[in-house]
């Protein structure tokens, strides 16, 4: 049975795809739960016409990300932090203070976009990874300066 996937199914394939499935999977699953239709004629021309708008508003999510990643390279931040006397933080940046910085520039990322392997704890300056969107990350300066 040839089948038009809706959504992404694991060790079978990708939105779009059409796949040759045992009947029984196709009937019992695949089509009940929503997850792929019969691959007629008509239902191939529904498909072409989602894949050419997906398209479309792939590349508008990719050139609106673009945008903001340029946006984002001229931005640094300066998070002033409590120190000891030997320059030892008391506490540590995070991915949350440096959302909270960026949103006061006027940019709103979410906390889990800012690509820290773990929280700063140290007075310097640092390139963050922060991922935009749609596949593109940009590098944000952010400096973590004594109080």
């Amino acid at each position: 049975m040839k089948i038009i996937l809706k959504k992404d199914v694991e060790k079978v394939g990708k939105t779009g795809d059409v796949v040759s499935v045992k009947d029984g999977f196709g009937r019992n699953y695949l089509i009940p739960q929503g997850l792929g239709i019969a691959a007629t004629r008509s239902n191939m021309k529904i498909v072409d016409e989602l894949k050419a708008n997906q398209s479309k508003k792939a590349k508008k999510a990719e050139t609106t990300a673009q945008g903001l990643a340029k946006k984002l390279k001229d931005i640094s931040v300066t998070a002033t932090v409590k120190a000891g006397e030997d320059d030892k933080l008391f506490g540590a940046v995070t991915s949350q203070i440096i959302a909270d910085l960026i949103a006061e520039k006027g940019i709103e990322i979410d906390k889990h976009d800012i690509l820290l392997d773990e929280p700063i704890k140290e007075l310097g300056s640092f390139d963050v990874p922060v991922k935009v969107g749609a596949g593109v990350k940009a590098e944000i300066k952010v400096w973590v300066v004594k109080e």
